[in-house]
């Protein structure tokens, strides 16, 4: 199993690679499940996981000009502080035994897999449904086909400033990046193409989820090792899936990957009630 964990690393990492996001929704199943880490704490590792692989596939962006960095500024202040006070004070409150429901005993590790269950769900619905097709007249693909300069973002600071919050809390919950609830945001808050916001969105998470990071750093004893280990190969995952991204549909490939991710998010909800 732990070998299995360690390929797993290596899949997150291509996934990362080849559709610029998704993989690291199963970060913290990997950490569960095969390498038998508690809930807890897999979510402290896969910030750190998720934001370095994150920061890393980033950059790919931002050598193309697809990362706005004023947005990613505006929309990250606000996520960066919600997800360290969700690690640093509010996870360590909530108490090991939430209720019980019969013969169900629900703890924090219970909660905290059922609330991740809940996100892959949704995170695996935005990534099978069909994207519309950008038509050649857009402002935006115009500017993508002529290699010109992509617009200035226009910014909704209400709802950049919601979103933030709410995307950080969760974040600082479950330990995963959010990316499906960002990108939407950028698009819809910010007015970013949708190429520009995924290569934003991609640094806005690295760098939420190495602050949210920090918060645990204070409450758990880490273990750095692992941490390098498990991080090197998704990285190294990353390189692999960019050097097959143009040999490989991504459209299809994203599609599938979204109906293992919905697959999985469904049996973590059925093992977490009836056989925990």
């Amino acid at each position: 199993m732990e070998i299995l964990g360690y390929f797993a690393a290596l899949f997150i990492g291509l996934s990362l690679g080849l559709i610029g996001g998704g993989g690291s929704i199963l970060t913290v199943p990997v950490l569960v499940y095969l390498l038998g880490l508690s809930p807890v704490i897999s979510t402290a590792y896969s910030l750190f996981i998720v934001g370095l692989t994150s920061l890393v596939g980033s950059y790919k962006f931002y050598k193309k000009g697809l990362v706005s960095l004023k947005t990613a500024i505006v929309f990250g202040i606000p996520s960066i502080v919600a997800v360290y006070a969700t690690r640093r004070y509010i996870v360590p409150a909530i108490p090991d035994n939430l209720f019980t429901l019969g013969e169900l005993v629900v703890t924090k590790g219970v909660m905290l897999m059922l609330l991740f269950a809940g996100l892959m769900v949704f995170a695996s619905i935005s990534m099978i449904k069909k994207k519309k097709q950008v038509e050649p007249t857009d402002e935006n693909a115009t500017h993508e086909h002529l290699d010109m300069p992509h617009p200035e973002p226009r910014f909704n600071y209400g709802g950049i400033l919601a979103e933030g919050l709410i995307v950080g809390t969760l974040t600082g919950m479950v330990g995963a990046g959010g990316g499906f609830l960002i990108i939407p945001a950028l698009v819809l808050f910010s007015k970013l193409d949708m190429k520009m916001a995924v290569g934003t969105s991609l640094l806005i998470i690295a760098v939420k989820s190495l602050f949210g990071f920090l918060g645990d750093i204070y409450n758990y004893e880490i273990n750095w090792l692992f941490l390098a280990v498990f991080s090197t190969i998704s990285i190294a995952g990353i390189f692999i899936g960019s050097f097959l991204s143009n040999k490989v549909a991504a459209d299809k490939l994203k599609t599938s990957f979204g109906w293992f991710v919905l697959v999985m998010g469904i049996y973590i909800i059925i093992k977490e009630i009836f056989f925990a």
